[in-house]
């Protein structure tokens, strides 16, 4: 495994752009992930609360054998509505899986809950969520900010605010990985009453604060802290992408593997409370070398990946505007301003 790339975004893997709609009096909002040619895909759930979208169609055995877009969105079952919102930009671009004279675009997603975090929800007959889409899919491009942003506006943890995070990296095989995740976690990507993070251990050029992780390591409290609100109610959904060359079976163990950056990054997870879902994706720009070996490489660099991506997204994020909103981070523990 090797540094960082120049953005240290999703995107710094050739072949995808992101996208972001965000509403603060909300306090939710819209990811968007847009393919520039169809992208191999598939998706691996491990919580036990998901709410999801056009999943079943990544299984390898399954017909449809790429995917345009990919939606990570707030709103709990609300948010799924955002799909929508992309398929209709990209319909309007021509882009879509033919179907005799039709065009139908292929976008998969996944949702987190955060109807109580004290935005305004009271949005009448329909949720804004296929706007919020459609919206996310218009403003796609290479860069992008992070944290209370998209569909980590209306995220949050156990313990402090969640948010949305990305990291990326050049894998030791010569591929790019690249790693996009909304935290809203039922755990907590910090230790215990502590500013340092789960993940230190991958950190890279001190992108979450440099704080390593404390010596002597405290014992853990045994039951860990959780956030208490009930199943489904917390998610954390994320996106891992390469430009590799894979089968829908290669890039289904490849979201496996990467539910690893969630237990490096998150404690506790994948409980019963939780959606926990990711979703690999492969533009096909490098070959693998080796079928077997630079796989299991790949998925070593995406667990790292992942890992660094999840506190990106607490480190980053700025508490709701709403009274009582759940403190930041830096509330918490200071910091460096946000640029």
């Amino acid at each position: 495994m090797r540094a960082t790339l120049a953005r240290n975004l999703i995107t710094d893997v050739a072949g995808l752009k992101v996208g972001n709609a965000t509403d603060l009096t909300l306090g939710s909002g819209v990811t968007t992930i847009l393919f520039d040619e169809p992208a191999v895909a598939s998706v691996d759930v491990r919580g036990g609360g998901p709410g999801t979208r056009e999943t079943d169609l990544l299984a390898p055995d399954e017909t449809v054998g790429a995917i345009h877009a990919i939606t990570l969105s707030g709103g709990s079952a609300f948010g799924l509505d955002a799909a929508a919102g992309v398929m209709a930009a990209l319909a309007e671009r021509g882009i879509g899986f033919p179907v005799g004279d039709a065009l139908v675009p292929i976008v998969p997603g996944a949702v987190l809950f955060d109807l109580l975090n004290g935005g305004n929800k009271e949005w009448g007959r329909f949720a804004p969520y296929r706007d919020l889409g459609y919206q996310a899919a218009n403003a796609a491009g290479l860069d992008f900010p992070l944290g209370t942003v998209g569909a980590g506006t209306g995220a949050t943890t156990v313990s402090m605010k969640g948010g949305l995070g990305s990291a990326s990296m050049l894998c030791s095989t010569g591929h790019t990985i690249g790693a996009l995740v909304a935290v809203n976690a039922c755990g907590a990507t910090n230790l215990p009453g502590m500013p340092h993070f789960w993940s230190a251990p991958f950190e890279q050029g001190g992108e979450f604060g440099g704080l390593g992780l404390p010596h002597p390591l405290p014992a853990l409290p045994d039951p860990p802290a959780l956030k208490g609100l009930p199943a489904g109610a917390n998610t954390t959904i994320a996106l891992v992408a390469t430009d590799a060359v894979l089968t829908k079976a290669q890039a289904k163990r490849l979201a496996v593997m990467a539910h690893d950056g969630f237990a490096r990054a998150i404690w506790p997870v994948h409980t019963p409370l939780d959606g926990d879902t990711i979703f690999a994706a492969a533009t096909g720009k490098r070959e693998l070398a080796d079928p077997v070996f630079d796989l299991a490489l790949i998925g070593a660099a995406t667990v790292a990946t992942l890992a660094r991506a999840c506190a990106r997204a607490v480190y980053e994020a700025n508490a709701l505007p709403q009274r009582g909103a759940q403190p930041s981070w830096r509330d918490l523990w200071g910091g460096p301003p946000l640029s």
